[in-house]
C-alpha cells in the first residue's frame, strides 16, 4: 500500500476488516504477506522524508531478522476499550507476521490518549518478554514525550534488532538483564554521616546517665578480702552441639519473568505491554 493508502488505513480499516471477517493471507513458511507497509502513520506525525526513512529501516530489519517489525500511529482509540486490543487487531487483520507462526511485533502510538503499546506474536513473544518490552519503551520514552517521533521509531528499531539477536543466541532479554541505575556517589557519604551523628548522639546520651561512675585503674575494689581463695584450675570439655542448615540456592529457571500472553479478537495468541508518554 502506497502513501495515499497509508493515510486512509487506521482504526476504521481495522474495524471493517474485522467486521467482514477478512480472509487471512496464506503464509508461506519462509515469507511475509507484504499486504501493508510496515509503517502505518495514520496520525500523520511524520514528514514524508521521515516516513520513507523509517519504512526503509523497518523493511531492512524485518527481512534480515526474518520477523515482522512494524509501527502504527493512530489519532485515538475511538471504539476500542484498550490500546492492546487496537495493536492486536492491526497486526492480525493487516496480516503482519513472518512464516506460519506470524513471527513479529506491532508498536502502536495513540496520540489523544498519549499511550504506546507493543503487541507480539509467534517468535516475537519469546524474543520480547514483558521486561524486554518495558525496556524498549523506556528507551523511547524521552523522545515520545518530546514529540520527536522519528527518533523514537529509530530507537525502537535499534532495540528490536538487539533483542532479537539476543533471543536468537539463546538468552532472551528478561528482568535480570534490565540495567540498574548506578548509585550516586553522594549517597554512601550521606549514609555514613547520618550513622556517625546518630552513634555520637546515642553514646553521649548514655554517658550523661553515668554521673555516679568514676574511672578505676583495676577491679580490686569489687573483691572482698578473704572471700576468694583459688587453689587450682582445670578445663573440662563436656559436650558439643552443631546445627547444620542447608543453604538455599537460586533456581535458574525462576530468575526470568518471561512473557505473559492473551488471546486477541481473531483468536490469535499475543504477548505485549505498554505505557503512557
Amino acid at each position: 500500500m502506497k502513501r495515499a493508502g497509508r493515510k486512509l488505513i487506521g482504526m476504521a480499516a481495522a474495524w471493517l476488516l474485522a467486521a467482514s471477517a477478512f480472509s487471512m493471507a496464506v503464509y508461506a513458511a519462509d515469507g511475509f504477506s507484504s499486504e501493508y507497509e510496515r509503517l502505518l502513520d495514520t496520525a500523520s506525525i511524520l514528514s514524508d522524508e521521515e516516513q520513507d526513512e523509517i519504512t526503509e529501516l523497518l523493511d531492512e530489519l524485518s527481512e534480515r531478522q526474518k520477523m515482522d517489525v512494524t509501527i502504527a500511529t493512530v489519532e485515538n482509540l475511538d471504539n476500542y476499550n484498550s490500546i492492546e486490543a487496537c495493536a492486536d487487531d492491526l497486526y492480525d487483520y493487516c496480516n503482519f507476521g513472518y512464516g506460519t507462526d506470524r513471527d513479529g511485533l506491532m508498536f502502536v502510538v495513540s496520540m489523544e490518549e498519549r499511550e504506546w503499546h507493543i503487541s507480539t506474536c509467534g517468535y516475537g513473544i519469546t524474543a520480547f518478554t514483558d521486561a524486554g518490552i518495558q525496556y524498549v519503551g523506556g528507551q523511547m520514552l524521552d523522545s515520545l514525550a518530546d514529540g520527536d517521533y522519528a527518533q523514537a521509531f529509530r530507537i525502537y528499531a535499534a532495540c528490536c534488532d538487539d533483542l532479537i539477536d539476543q533471543a536468537r543466541a539463546g538468552h532472551p532479554f528478561d528482568k535480570d538483564d534490565v540495567p540498574r541505575k548506578p548509585m550516586s556517589a553522594t549517597v554512601p557519604l550521606i549514609c555514613i554521616a547520618i550513622g556517625v551523628a546518630l552513634g555520637f548522639a546515642t553514646v553521649q546520651g548514655m554517658k550523661a546517665q553515668l554521673k555516679s561512675v568514676h574511672k578505676a585503674g583495676s577491679a580490686a575494689n569489687y573483691v572482698r578480702p578473704g572471700s576468694m581463695n583459688l587453689t587450682g584450675k582445670q578445663d573440662l570439655f563436656l559436650y558439643s552441639h552443631v546445627d547444620r542448615v542447608k543453604r538455599e540456592t537460586k533456581s535458574s529457571s525462576s530468575s526470568g519473568g518471561g512473557s505473559s500472553t492473551h488471546t486477541s479478537s481473531s483468536g490469535t495468541t499475543h504477548g505485549g505491554g505498554g505505557g503512557k508518554f
